[in-house]
């Protein structure tokens, strides 16, 4: 395996990590906002290579159970496509998984960046509503 690759087990770990990050309601401080949003920036970048190496593991194992299942074929009876795919859908159910949870990750954080964006700039208004009005 390529060193550069996040091991699955190691992938399921931070994606669980990232998971309680994106389930955090951001508060109305624009402090706050400012810095989810340059966290949120950190997780876009993290969550793409972390789908990615999960999508690797994913090709890898189905590249493995196609061998394997065309090296059963070759001994046994025929089976159908349709009935290959599903095989090697069905074993490959963790690698999937984890690329569909990666994937969802790097969209959901990606969504709270622009949703603090839009926070952020209301909180500015405000001020800026605030100090003129105060003059």
């Amino acid at each position: 395996m390529l060193n550069h690759i996040t091991p699955p087990d190691k992938l399921f770990i931070e994606a669980s990590e990232i998971q309680s990050f994106a389930e955090i309601t951001t508060g109305d401080d624009p402090n706050e906002i400012a810095d989810r949003i340059a966290s949120c920036s950190v997780y876009i970048a993290r969550t793409g290579k972390m789908l990615a190496d999960a999508k690797y593991h994913l090709n890898a194992k189905k590249k493995e159970e196609t061998l394997s299942i065309i090296s059963k074929i070759l001994k046994n009876d025929k089976v159908s496509k349709t009935l290959q795919n599903s095989l090697i859908d069905s074993i490959c159910k963790e690698e999937q998984y984890l690329v569909d949870w990666i994937e969802r990750l790097n969209k959901a954080v990606t969504h709270q960046m622009e949703a603090c964006r839009s926070l952020l700039s209301y909180e500015k208004e405000n001020l800026r509503i605030s100090n003129f009005n105060g003059n």
